[in-house]
């Protein structure tokens, strides 16, 4: 039996849109169209919402006729239509799901509302074929936390960030270093010349038990860093900058681990798997990979950043469990994975993103 889904994308500064098909038991991505807003942010130290949101709009339409083109496939041939509902930046959801339901209209087919969070916990699943229960590192610009992933639609938080993710937290080292944006791979770049041993940063949390994780002070370590070399040398050498990067990534990565091998001591699995934007660094990888002897899966780099592959994957999926919306589908800039896990701190008065 065939089944092709249309996703699309929108939840942040990347419009995409893909097209899946399913065969029996092969899932090929027939088209994974992405369109960046990367320049159009770049002069702002990231991204301002109101400009994303316009951006998406604009280009939505052309995301899909790409992936059109890209697969082959015509628009009518399409089963269902999968879009991230949330969470993300409202404007740029909210522009998504309209889209969708455009299409979906137009088109008589059937919508499904795919949670953000669950294509990047489901892209394992679809690369390397990871059994269910899985355990899940989500690292990206806006989400951190463990995941134990049981099902398609079904997951186990056992901790987050309490504050800044990883990807917040490379971005904002970026410009305090005067790295361009995006600030993970500036980071990552600047650290391959530098000594990660020179300067002494902390490893927050790892005083504590449990998987929780935080960044902030690590970030503000980095600055009062920053700050006394300016101070002492009246300003940051290339070099200065190439430590501070490697001393900061080296950091993230001693958290990221110790707090994986404490993730995976409560959690029995079949496999331990990365997923998200930061998921592309490779020095995080290859850290991650060695902390167990589990099957370790790692997304190919173009499927760790936000993508719509994973979205009509996930929608594929509760499609296939007799899920599906109506035109009533809202777009929500908070939606947590787990809703019976109690909501991270710092996670708002509106509720916990994640």
């Amino acid at each position: 039996m065939s089944l092709t889904i249309l996703g699309i994308e929108s939840s942040c500064d990347d419009t995409a849109a893909a097209i899946l098909r399913r065969d029996g038991a092969r899932v090929a991505i027939l088209s994974n169209a992405v369109s960046s807003q990367t320049d159009l942010h770049a002069a702002f130290g990231g991204v301002v919402p109101e400009l994303a949101a316009r951006a998406h709009a604009e280009m939505l339409d052309v995301v899909v006729e790409q992936a059109v083109a890209e697969a082959g496939v015509p628009l009518a041939e399409i089963d269902a239509i999968a879009v991230t509902a949330g969470p993300g930046l409202i404007g740029g959801v909210l522009s998504g799901v309209m889209a969708a339901k455009g299409l979906a209209m137009g088109l008589g087919k059937p919508l499904i509302g795919v949670n953000h969070l669950a294509g990047h916990a489901l892209t394992p699943h679809l690369t390397d074929d990871l059994s269910f229960p899985y355990l899940l590192l989500l690292v990206s610009g806006g989400h951190c936390q463990f995941l134990r992933v049981d099902g398609v639609e079904a997951f186990v938080r056992l901790g987050g960030t309490i504050d800044d993710a990883p990807g917040e937290a490379f971005d904002k080292v970026a410009r305090l270093l005067g790295l361009p944006q995006p600030g993970g791979p500036s980071v990552e770049q600047a650290a391959r010349d530098g000594d990660a041993k020179r300067f002494q940063l902390p490893r927050p949390l790892l005083d504590r038990p449990g998987c929780d994780l935080s960044f902030s002070g690590l970030k503000t370590a980095v600055l009062r860093v920053r700050d006394g070399l300016i101070a002492d040398q009246g300003g940051l050498a290339e070099q200065d900058r190439a430590d501070l990067c490697a001393g900061f990534q080296k950091a993230v990565a001693d958290v990221l681990a110790e707090k994986s091998r404490r993730a995976l001591a409560v959690s029995d699995v079949t496999a331990f798997a990365v997923a998200g934007g930061v998921a592309a660094n490779r020095t995080l990888r290859a850290r991650l990979q060695s902390v167990t002897d589990l099957p370790f899966a790692a997304p190919p780099l173009a499927l760790c950043t936000d993508n719509a592959a994973m979205i009509a994957y996930a929608g594929m999926l509760a499609f296939e469990g007799g899920r599906s919306d109506d035109m009533t589908l809202a777009a929500r800039p908070r939606w947590p994975l787990d809703a019976d896990a109690a909501p991270m701190i710092g996670s708002g008065k509106k509720g916990a993103k994640a």
